[in-house]
C-alpha cells in the first residue's frame, strides 16, 4: 500500500489520523494555519482531511499533490468540488456516521412541536398550568413527506417506524427504495398528502431556496415542517409568511439561511429583519446545527471516513 501524507486542517476525533497511521501514512496537524499560513506546508501533502473548513480552488493549488479531499461530515459543500473534478481529486465524505443522530433530533424536533414540549416547559416555570390551551396533537395517524431520501432521510424513516405513520419518499436522483412502510413518490404526491415534511437535501445550486414560496403555496394541508440539512435549502421568509398564513402548523429548523460559514453562529449583517423575525417567532423551534453532532456520531464518522479513505488507498486509486 503506498504511503500517503495527510493534512489535517481541522480538529477532528483522533481516532481518524490513528487508523491512518497505523496503517503506514503519516498525519500533519495544521488546524492552527491560516489559508495564507498553510503555503509551503501543502507542498507535499496528498490527503486533506477538514470538517467544516472551506476548502477553496485557491488552497487546493497550494497542494500539487493532492489526491484525496476527505470530510468528517455529511455535506460537501465547503468544498471545491468541480475543481477536485477537473484535476481527479476524489472527495470523500461520512454520513453514514452521523445519520442516526440526525434522525434522532428530526423525532424530537416534531414531537416537540406537535406536544408544544418548549412553551409548557416556560409556561410552568412561571407559575402557569394551562392544560387545554396546550393539548397537543399525535404524530401516530399522520402522512410524513421525506425530501431527500439519503443517508439521513432514510434515517428519519427508520426512526419513524414504530409511530404509526405513513411515509411518503421523494429523491430526484434516487429510486428503487419503495418498500415496507415507505412509499416512493412524485414531489407533487408528497406536497399534496403530507401532514408533516422533511427536507433532507444537500446544498447546491438546484436546491437552493428548494422550499420558497412557490413550495409553499403548492401545500394540500397546513403542515409541520422540518429542516435538519443545509439552512439555504430553505428561504426563510417565504417559511416565516408560510407560517404566518397558516399553511405551515410550525417549524423545526437545526440549520439556518443566515449561519457563517465556519458554523461558529448567525451572520447577523445577512438580512437582519429576517432574522430577527425569525428569532421572535413562537412557532418555530430551533437549534444550532447539532443534529448530527453526537458524542457517538464523532466516533463513528472517524472510523467511517478511515475506512473510506484506506479503501480507496488499497484499491490502487491513489
Amino acid at each position: 500500500m503506498k504511503h500517503v501524507h495527510f493534512a489535517f486542517l481541522d480538529t477532528v476525533h483522533p481516532l481518524l489520523a490513528e487508523r491512518l497511521i497505523q496503517a503506514g501514512h503519516s498525519c500533519t496537524a495544521l488546524h492552527g494555519l491560516s489559508d495564507h499560513e498553510l503555503g509551503n506546508a501543502l507542498a507535499d501533502v496528498e490527503g486533506i482531511v477538514v470538517r467544516s473548513r472551506k476548502v477553496s480552488a485557491e488552497l487546493l493549488a497550494q497542494a500539487p499533490r493532492i489526491r484525496i479531499v476527505a470530510r468528517v461530515g455529511s455535506g460537501t459543500e465547503n468544498i471545491d468540488k468541480a475543481w477536485c473534478l477537473a484535476h481527479g481529486v476524489q472527495v470523500l465524505n461520512s454520513p453514514e456516521g452521523n445519520r442516526d443522530g440526525v434522525g434522532e433530533t428530526c423525532v424530537m424536533l416534531l414531537l416537540a412541536l406537535m406536544k408544544a414540549l418548549v412553551r409548557t416547559n416556560a409556561q410552568i416555570r412561571q407559575g402557569l398550568w394551562r392544560r387545554e390551551e396546550n393539548r397537543g396533537t399525535d404524530l401516530s395517524g399522520k402522512t410524513v413527506g421525506i425530501i431527500g431520501y439519503g443517508q439521513m432521510g432514510s434515517a428519519f424513516a427508520e426512526k419513524l417506524m414504530g409511530f404509526g405513520v405513513r411515509i411518503l419518499a421523494h429523491d430526484k436522483y434516487r429510486s428503487g427504495f419503495d418498500k415496507a412502510g415507505i412509499t416512493e413518490c412524485s414531489l407533487v404526491q408528497l406536497l399534496r398528502e403530507s401532514d408533516v415534511i422533511s427536507l433532507h437535501l444537500p446544498l447546491t445550486e438546484e436546491t437552493r431556496h428548494f422550499a420558497d414560496r412557490d413550495f409553499f403555496l403548492r401545500l394540500g394541508r397546513p403542515v409541520w415542517f422540518l429542516n435538519t440539512a443545509r439552512g439555504p435549502v430553505v428561504h426563510t421568509e417565504a417559511l416565516l409568511n408560510a407560517i404566518d398564513q397558516g399553511r405551515v402548523i410550525a417549524a423545526g429548523l437545526d440549520v439556518l439561511e443566515f449561519e457563517r460559514d465556519d458554523l461558529s453562529g448567525l451572520d447577523h449583517s445577512i438580512e437582519p429583519h429576517v432574522q430577527q423575525r425569525l428569532l421572535l417567532h413562537d412557532r418555530v423551534l430551533l437549534t444550532p446545527h447539532i443534529a448530527g453532532v453526537t458524542h457517538e456520531g464523532k466516533v463513528k464518522m472517524a472510523r467511517v471516513l478511515s475506512d473510506k479513505i484506506l479503501n480507496a488507498i488499497r484499491n490502487g486509486k491513489h
